[in-house]
């Protein structure tokens, strides 16, 4: 199977990685709410930091010191 489809199953490690990065992308879409007018702009703002999340949690899930 290509690496790009594969699943990783993370660690303790991984998954304490995986709670504090999501925390981080949900402070600053808050603060980015908090300063933003709603509209659409700042719904592309959500959108692209949660696919931002998604494949920085991919990045991370990846190295092999991070998985069970």
């Amino acid at each position: 199977m290509s690496k790009e489809f594969e699943v990783h199953m993370l660690n303790d490690q991984g998954k304490s990685y995986a709670r504090e990065m999501a925390g981080k992308f949900d402070e600053l879409l808050d603060w980015c709410k908090k300063i933003g007018e709603p509209g659409r702009e700042l719904s592309l703002t959500a959108t692209k930091l949660e696919e931002a999340c998604f494949f920085a949690k991919k990045a991370m899930a990846i190295k092999k010191e991070n998985q069970e």
